[in-house]
């Protein structure tokens, strides 16, 4: 299921955003058991493709490219110093593959079409019988946290999970829902109440003025964009986003900080 392109040339204000969140994974290594690589021209279509699909929250499967491992430099850059080897099916190698393979409610976007399964292993992979080795999907007004259901799912995922929460308006049928707990990853800083400008007119759907990191071609308005990764056994993965040579944003800044 495709519903665009991929786009080649990340957006600048995305790009800023994206050396933020390197920083900041950078800063947190040692939270994590292991690390995965996402291309950042990738990472852009997944929003794209999220906002395109709503009200609906979308499935996405991924694949590396066995000729892309993670540059030696970057990955003990990012080492932990609670790194655990072979934790996951291609761990070293960069995600630049995805497809979108379903999409509805926070229950039935786990379960694959037909025609995304193979079959040679669907008796023994439950619901997530399919191809691909990484997951990943997305979480509409909502943040980047696990549910049950998410992490039911994960058990048959032979790589990592990865959520992208987003909070964008017109919210439409879906106002930002936060009433739940754990650790936000953030593309930056949170969403914050600005003081709107004098205006005749209200927005429709929109119950307070925030700040906006980016207009998507949907013509959603974002405000937030979350980011995480983890394993089925519960182990946080960090992620490290990186251009098409396999380079981190920000990456000289990045070998300061780690010096």
């Amino acid at each position: 299921m495709y519903l665009a392109g991929l786009i080649e040339m990340v957006e600048l204000w995305l790009e800023e955003l994206m050396v933020s969140y390197n920083h900041d994974s950078l800063n947190s290594k040692n939270s994590y058991a292991a690390q995965i690589h996402l291309k950042g021209d990738l990472f852009e279509n997944l929003i794209w493709w999220g906002l395109q699909s709503l009200p609906d929250e979308i499935l996405v499967g991924m694949d590396i490219d066995s000729n892309s491992p993670h540059l030696s430099e970057v990955e003990e850059l990012f080492r932990s110093e609670q790194h655990v080897e072979g934790l996951f099916q291609s761990q070293g190698f960069v995600i630049n593959e995805a497809h979108i393979v379903n999409r509805g409610n926070s229950f039935s976007v786990h379960h694959l079409p037909e025609d995304w399964t193979d079959d040679m292993f669907s008796s023994n992979r439950g619901s997530r019988a399919g191809r691909f080795t990484h997951w990943l999907h997305t979480h509409p007004n909502a943040p980047a946290i696990p549910s049950e259901a998410d992490a039911d799912a994960a058990q048959e995922t032979p790589g990592v999970d990865m959520i992208l929460g987003l909070r964008f308006s017109p919210e439409g049928p879906m106002p930002w829902f936060n009433d739940v707990e754990g650790t936000r990853r953030r593309l930056g800083e949170e969403a914050r109440p600005v003081k709107p400008k004098k205006s005749k007119r209200r927005i429709f759907g929109s119950s307070q003025n925030l700040s906006v990191i980016g207009v998507a071609p949907s013509g959603h308005k974002i405000h937030e964009i979350q980011l995480i990764a983890f394993h089925k056994s519960g182990l946080g993965i960090n992620v490290v986003l990186v251009d098409n040579e396999g380079v981190p944003y920000g990456w000289n800044d990045l070998k300061k900080l780690g010096n």
